[in-house]
């Protein structure tokens, strides 16, 4: 996002967090509201096109929400989303990723609340790894000509009773409405939100046999003095990196493989 909706986004999320840091507040309720919401405005393009108008006065148009969606969702439901209609947007679209964002925010809230975020995050992660490996189970999942309930059904038959329950709920939720992204890039979404929730950064360590208890500490409290803040491991498993680990942090890489050792010393001889 850019200007006025990156700047719209970071006050929204100010208002969630100020909303379900009240324990009281149901925020697994909020999150299916809050996805009917994305699903309502994704699906009426004209709607959304005059929630976001910077010709309208922001007042207008939460009164326009608050009518819209009035009987349908809660008051704190209705209170999020009139703050967000009353801010600028560059793009009309952008308001509805931000509604997503803040939906499945909430699920992760009520796994912090339950102590299972960082299972929900682990989760997560191995499965977007199962799906890049199967590519039977991807293309049953991202058919476009298979329903919603058996979508939804094949993520329950997997994860049911081998997950947390908002592991499943997020993914369901991303195979159901994917809205234009590919399943992969959807999963890693969510495992970035997953670690926001508690302001660590995301590193994905590949290792060619798997890494101890204390290897993993080390690593992570490494990682941590390197870049900052705190850091959450993804670990995978890849014997052809044939030794040492790799460490991707989003766009960064952290080779200390035989293999990448091997790849560098063949290009040198080959130059």
């Amino acid at each position: 996002m850019n200007g006025a909706s990156r700047e719209a986004l970071a006050a929204a999320r100010e208002r969630f967090d100020a909303l379900t840091d009240n324990t009281a507040v149901d925020a697994t309720k909020l999150a299916d509201e809050l996805a009917a919401v994305t699903a309502l405005l994704d699906r009426e393009v004209s709607l959304r096109r005059v929630l976001t108008d910077p010709a309208q006065p922001g007042e207008a148009k939460a009164t326009l929400a608050a009518r819209v969606l009035g009987g349908q969702v809660g008051g704190e439901t209705i209170d999020l989303i009139s703050g967000l209609v009353r801010s600028r947007w560059s793009r009309s679209r952008d308001l509805v990723d931000s509604l997503e964002e803040l939906a499945n925010a909430a699920d992760l809230v009520a796994a912090e609340r339950a102590g299972t975020l960082d299972d929900v995050e682990d989760e997560l992660f191995r499965f977007g790894r199962i799906v890049s490996s199967s590519s039977e189970l991807r293309g049953a999942l991202t058919d476009r000509r298979a329903s919603v309930s058996a979508k939804s059904g094949l993520v329950t038959e997997l994860l049911g009773g081998r997950a947390d329950q908002r592991t499943a709920r997020l993914v369901i939720r991303l195979v159901t409405h994917p809205r234009g992204r590919s399943l992969e890039a959807g999963l890693d979404e969510l495992s970035k939100l997953a670690a926001a929730r508690r302001d660590r950064t995301v590193a994905v360590v590949t290792s060619a046999v798997p890494l101890s208890d204390r290897q993993k500490q080390r690593l992570g409290d490494a990682l941590g003095k390197l870049y900052g803040r705190k850091m959450h491991l993804n670990l995978d498993v890849d014997p052809e990196v044939l030794g040492g680990i790799s460490v991707r942090i989003g766009d960064e890489v952290i080779n200390g493989t035989i293999a990448d050792r091997l790849e560098e010393a063949t290009r040198r001889m080959a130059g």
